[in-house]
């Protein structure tokens, strides 16, 4: 089965909406933690996300994101500082392909912006934006797909306006949740 997910650094450069260099780099659960940890410790991320979690549970959840073998953690870095937290997964063999009619090359995503001050400047959108072009790009049966609690309109507006589908409402474990749907076209 071919990996429409990247596995190494997939560097993107001279954005058009955004100067400067920005790049995925896989987590180290270790080095990463502390960083992740606050992130996700903070109010508007532990919101929506649900893991404003001690610092050992954070470890293990970033260990077993690290050992997954559907799901790639990333640190979103934009001209050289970390500034976001990115899930890659096949959404076919993740347990939200139970929730719908899952392809085989469907890339999930999961992403934050952890400093508080890069929040409500259009930059998670120009981040997604970017993100998702180059997944398409790797193969032409790639559709990016996206699950944000109903309640997070804001999100779902943000995907909306990058072109994304509301295919339906999913009772997910732990959420209601909009699958969001990025075809191609």
């Amino acid at each position: 089965m071919s990996t429409p997910v990247p596995r190494r650094h997939g560097v993107i450069s001279d954005h058009e909406v955004f100067a400067g260099n920005f790049a995925l780099r896989r987590v180290d659960p270790d080095q990463d933690l502390e960083l992740v940890h606050s992130w996700m410790n903070d109010p508007e991320v532990a919101r929506f996300w649900k893991m404003p979690w001690p610092r050992a549970e954070i470890a293990s959840y970033l260990h077993r994101q690290d050992r997954s073998r559907h799901s790639t953690p990333y640190l979103g870095i934009l001209n050289g500082v970390p500034n976001s937290y990115w899930e890659l997964y096949h959404a076919d063999l993740d347990p939200l392909g139970q929730h719908y009619p899952a392809r085989e090359h469907d890339v999930g995503l999961h992403m934050l912006l952890g400093p508080a001050e890069c929040r409500g400047r259009r930059l998670a959108a120009d981040l997604i934006r970017t993100v998702s072009t180059r997944l398409l790009a790797r193969d032409p049966r790639t559709r990016v797909v996206a699950e944000p609690d109903v309640e997070n309109t804001r999100a779902i507006r943000t995907l909306e306006a990058l072109g994304f589908r509301r295919a339906a409402d999913l009772d997910l474990p732990n959420k209601r949740a909009a699958l969001m749907v990025l075809d191609r076209d």
